[in-house]
């Protein structure tokens, strides 16, 4: 039977179910706790629904022509009632992903940085890191740490969503961040150990990005997590510094410049 005679090939609910059931028996056969695993399908279903979402509400505004005003009316009220309702499907299911978590949250509505929640945020960080600098030097525990205290300012949705925070903060901030690299990361003058040691690590990113958006709970959070206060006094001090002035040599009658 081919395509033609089939018609439109979809999935029917029992595959769907079916691949979800395998896809946590092979996480859980490689080590990720059922938890964990629930939440990563639960954000990647959450992600398909939202990206559906996008395409519809871009597709052409305008009804297929030549049927008159009410057809037309008709046509687009329906066209949005579709897209509203897949948008508060996406949202549901990001909902559901994003509060299946078994975790008691803290004191402050924020629930303990899961490992997967963790191992995202270095997925996340790193290609941003390597596109500008090409070397990082910190301990992985370490860096483990100050992702902790990154992710520990954050509840359970903004976490989900931190990647795309992160590309936007990278993206809107280049200029900046290209010269804050080449000043004071790998490459640089600037030895690892001492106040701009965490420039060496890919995790600088986020940290940047949260003392640009959250300080005050990366503060709180930092201590917590007894990291070095020099750290993250050095990294402030990095991105804070004007953008130094290129060097000339001195020409004729600016000797005494």
């Amino acid at each position: 039977m081919n395509a033609a005679e089939e018609g439109r090939q979809q999935l029917d609910t029992v595959s769907v179910i079916n691949a979800r059931r395998t896809l946590l028996h092979l996480l859980h056969r490689a080590g990720v706790f059922s938890g964990d695993a629930e939440e990563l399908i639960g954000l990647v279903e959450a992600g398909a629904l939202t990206l559906a979402h996008q395409e519809i509400s871009g597709i052409g505004l305008s009804a297929p022509g030549g049927k008159g005003e009410l057809y037309e009316s008709g046509w687009l009220d329906g066209r949005q009632a579709v897209t509203d309702e897949l948008g508060e499907l996406a949202e549901r299911a990001l909902r559901h992903a994003v509060t299946s978590d078994p975790s008691v949250p803290g004191q402050d509505g924020r629930p303990p940085v899961g490992r997967t929640q963790l191992e995202r945020a270095r997925v996340a960080v790193l290609p941003l890191y390597l596109s500008f600098t090409t070397a990082s030097d910190l301990d992985p525990e370490v860096s483990d740490q100050v992702l902790t205290a990154v992710l520990g300012t954050m509840d359970s949705r903004q976490r989900a969503g931190y990647a795309g925070r992160l590309a936007q903060f990278t993206s809107v901030n280049r200029a900046r961040l290209e010269r804050l690299y080449a000043e004071y990361g790998p490459g640089s003058a600037i030895a690892i150990h001492g106040r701009y040691s965490l420039l060496h690590s890919p995790t600088s990113v986020a940290v940047l990005e949260r003392l640009t958006t959250a300080p005050s709970a990366l503060r709180e959070e930092w201590d917590a997590a007894e990291l070095p206060p020099a750290w993250l006094e050095g990294l402030t001090t990095a991105w804070d510094s004007p953008v130094r002035p290129a060097h000339h040599p001195p020409g004729p009658g600016r000797a005494g410049d």
